[in-house]
């Protein structure tokens, strides 16, 4: 039976980042977190309406938006989050670079668990901040990674770091943290005086698989006592990231007044009407039933993707996707440095992934699966075929 998700959507030619940066119209490309689905329906009714009014001036940020936001993680995520708690702002990593901004001061360590999302690089850089990295433990036998929090602790107390950036659900490692990791993780802040910044844009998509739901972090961090933010935004989950909405949860009103006026300081403070409409609509009992079916069929790519990769080429680890739609594979056994690997990929074969470089980890590859089967199908093929070549 097919599914609307199946449905092509093209998007060359629409000055989209994932299809035209590259020039050449044979290549399917599976790099950048996008999705290649229109958002859900009750989101785009919702624009139309916005758009029939006609004026698209400076706007406020209504009580209504909160209040989807505080609803949105009762029902979804059983987190109560307090009305006083809640910035907004552009997008996540404008939040992360306003958080760090806020809260350390230049020449501060700021921790990351490698391999990590690549702008968590930039944003510490950019704020005058040294990135020390805790490597996370990679078991290609099993396929996953886990945290050597003795090392780690280590690392916090030698690098004298002041702020820890988590990642949660863990892009590109695809991991979703247990309440006890975070538990863990938070004690071990707690006891150093590390204050935890959470980004858990990626936190809707958690494999039905893996047998449990997202962990918020929050609630965690009160149990703990550590000192806490939380960035977030529908924008991954929904597809929305060109509509620039984001917030930032934190109990403490030192920090959340500091983020003010590092978020104006950055001018980040000003948002796109039509990303307050999109969340509001995003966040509603529609958006939520067409979450739960977009998440269906990722992971259904995900079986698809695993499937093909096994089959041809079983020596190549593929990290166990229990959360985010994004493949990590291990081809560190391929003698071939990974960015040249993926230039390789997309000169000869037509495919665009991206090299764990970028990440902060040679020999692996991170693929995007959220897209319609046919096109992850073709591009896995083409990955498969290009892969066998260089080994």
């Amino acid at each position: 039976m097919n599914s609307p998700f199946d449905n092509i959507t093209p998007r060359r030619g629409t000055s989209c980042v994932k299809w035209d940066e590259c020039g050449d119209p044979e290549v399917i490309p599976m790099w950048v977190a996008d999705m290649d689905f229109p958002t859900a329906p009750c989101v785009v009714d919702a624009l139309r309406r916005r758009v029939d009014h006609g004026v698209f001036g400076y706007s406020i940020v209504p009580e209504s938006f909160y209040q989807a936001i505080i609803r949105w993680q009762q029902r979804r995520h059983g987190w109560h989050v307090d009305r006083s708690w809640i910035q907004y702002t552009t997008g996540v990593v404008p939040a992360l670079s306003a958080i760090i901004k806020a809260l350390t001061k230049p020449g501060d360590g700021v921790l990351v668990q490698t391999p990590v999302y690549n702008c968590f690089f930039s944003s510490i850089r950019n704020n005058g901040c040294r990135i020390v990295e805790a490597p996370l433990t990679w078991h290609p036998r099993e396929e996953r990674y886990d945290v050597d929090f003795e090392a780690l602790e280590q690392t916090i107390v030698n690098e004298h770091v002041r702020l820890f950036l988590l990642c949660s659900p863990h892009n590109p490692a695809g991991h979703v943290w247990t309440a006890d990791e975070l538990r863990r993780l938070a004690e071990v802040c707690r006891r150093h005086g590390v204050i935890m910044v959470a980004d858990e844009i990626h936190g809707e998509f958690v494999n039905p698989a893996l047998g449990r739901p997202f962990q918020p972090f929050g609630p965690i961090a009160d149990e703990v006592g550590v000192e806490w933010v939380v960035a977030g935004a529908p924008s991954k989950a929904f597809n929305t990231a060109g509509l620039q909405i984001a917030y930032i949860v934190s109990p403490n009103a030192d920090f959340r007044q500091r983020i003010d006026r590092a978020i104006n300081d950055n001018e980040v403070c000003d948002v796109n009407p039509f990303g307050i409409v999109a969340l509001e609509a995003a966040y509603s009992a529609d958006g939520e039933a067409w979450l739960d079916s977009l998440v269906d069929y990722i992971y259904e790519n995900d079986r698809t993707f695993r499937r093909l990769m096994k089959s041809h080429l079983p020596q190549l680890p593929v990290a166990r996707l229990d959360g985010t739609y994004l493949a990590w594979v291990d081809v560190s056994s391929i003698t071939m440095d990974t960015e040249r690997l993926c230039a390789c990929l997309r000169a000869d074969e037509k495919v665009w992934v991206n090299p764990g470089e970028m990440y902060g980890c040679q020999g692996f590859l991170r693929v995007n699966l959220a897209a319609p089967r046919q096109l992850v199908e073709e591009g896995t093929r083409r990955l498969i075929r290009g892969l066998n070549e260089k080994k």
